[in-house]
C-alpha cells in the first residue's frame, strides 16, 4: 500500500490481520500495537511452513515467492470460526455495547462455516485417495483439513506454461495419476484444451485471497464446494 493507506490505517480505531504472512508489508511499517489484532494468533502453532523458495512472476506485481508459512488460514473452515471469534472479541472490546450484536452475528457466520466444513468434507470423503493437482501452491491448509492427496506446480490462469513445465507436469503425473487440476482463477483456453489433450480436466477452487468483486465470501467457497462436488462425482470429459 502508498503511504496514504498507510496512514489511514494508522489512524484507524481497529487493525485486523489475518496473520501467517498474508500481509507481508505490515513488517516494514509501524502499526499501533494496541489497535491491532492478528486473528490467526491462537492457531499460530498450526501455521503451515512452505518448503523450497521458488520464484515466478505474477504479470505487473512482478517476481512473487512462495517460501515462508502458508497464509491462505481461512480454507480450513473450523480454524476460519477462529479467526471470526478473534474479529468478534476484538470489536465487543472497541464497542462492548454492541457485543450482543456482535455474539449473535458471530453464531450467524459459525453455523455457515460449519456447514461448509461438513459440505466439504463429506465430498472427499467418497473417494479420499483421488489423486488431483493444483496449478498454484496455495491449499495446504485446504489439504491438511479435509486429507485432499493433492500436488502443487506453479503455474498463472493466464500464462502458457514452458514446455519444461509441461514436462514435469507429465512426469509428476507418473507416480500421481491425476485427472483433475484446481486453479485459483478461470485457466485460459489454451491451458485448458492442451490439458484436456493430456486427460486433465481443470476446475477452479478460488482461495477468496482478496474481497470478491461482485460477490462474497460464502457465496465464493459455496460455488468451490459445488466444482469439487464435480470432481468426486464425475469421470472426465474427453
Amino acid at each position: 500500500p502508498d503511504a496514504a493507506i498507510i496512514g489511514d490505517f494508522q489512524r484507524a480505531d481497529l487493525i485486523l490481520l489475518n496473520g501467517a504472512g498474508y500481509a507481508k508489508w505490515v513488517s516494514r511499517v509501524s502499526l499501533p500495537r494496541r489497535k491491532t489484532v492478528d486473528t490467526s494468533a491462537g492457531f499460530s502453532e498450526r501455521y503451515i511452513d512452505t518448503e523450497g523458495s521458488q520464484t515466478h512472476s505474477h504479470g505487473r506485481e512482478g517476481d512473487h515467492s512462495h517460501a515462508g508459512t502458508a497464509f491462505t488460514t481461512w480454507l480450513d473452515f473450523h480454524q476460519a470460526v477462529e479467526q471470526a471469534r478473534a474479529v468478534r472479541d476484538a470489536l465487543s472490546r472497541l464497542a462492548p455495547e454492541r457485543g450482543d450484536i456482535f455474539a449473535d452475528n458471530f453464531l450467524d457466520l459459525e453455523r455457515d462455516l460449519l456447514d461448509l466444513d461438513t459440505r466439504l468434507a463429506a465430498i472427499v470423503a467418497r473417494e479420499p485417495d483421488k489423486p488431483l493437482i493444483a496449478s498454484h501452491p496455495v491449499y495446504q491448509y485446504l489439504v491438511r483439513r479435509y486429507s485432499l492427496n493433492l500436488e502443487s506446480v506453479m503455474w498463472e490462469p493466464d500464462a502458457m506454461p514452458s514446455e519444461t513445465e509441461w514436462q514435469a507436469l507429465t512426469e509428476l503425473r507418473e507416480g500421481h495419476p491425476a485427472v483433475w487440476m484446481f486453479w485459483e482463477d478461470e485457466p485460459s483456453a489454451e491451458n485448458r484444451q492442451r490439458l484436456l489433450q493430456l486427460g486433465v480436466q481443470s476446475v477452479v477452487f478460488d482461495p477468496c485471497a482478496n474481497r470478491p468483486q461482485t460477490s462474497d465470501f460464502m457465496s465464493v467457497m459455496s460455488n468451490n464446494i459445488a466444482n469439487l462436488k464435480r470432481v468426486f462425482v464425475q469421470e472426465i470429459k474427453n
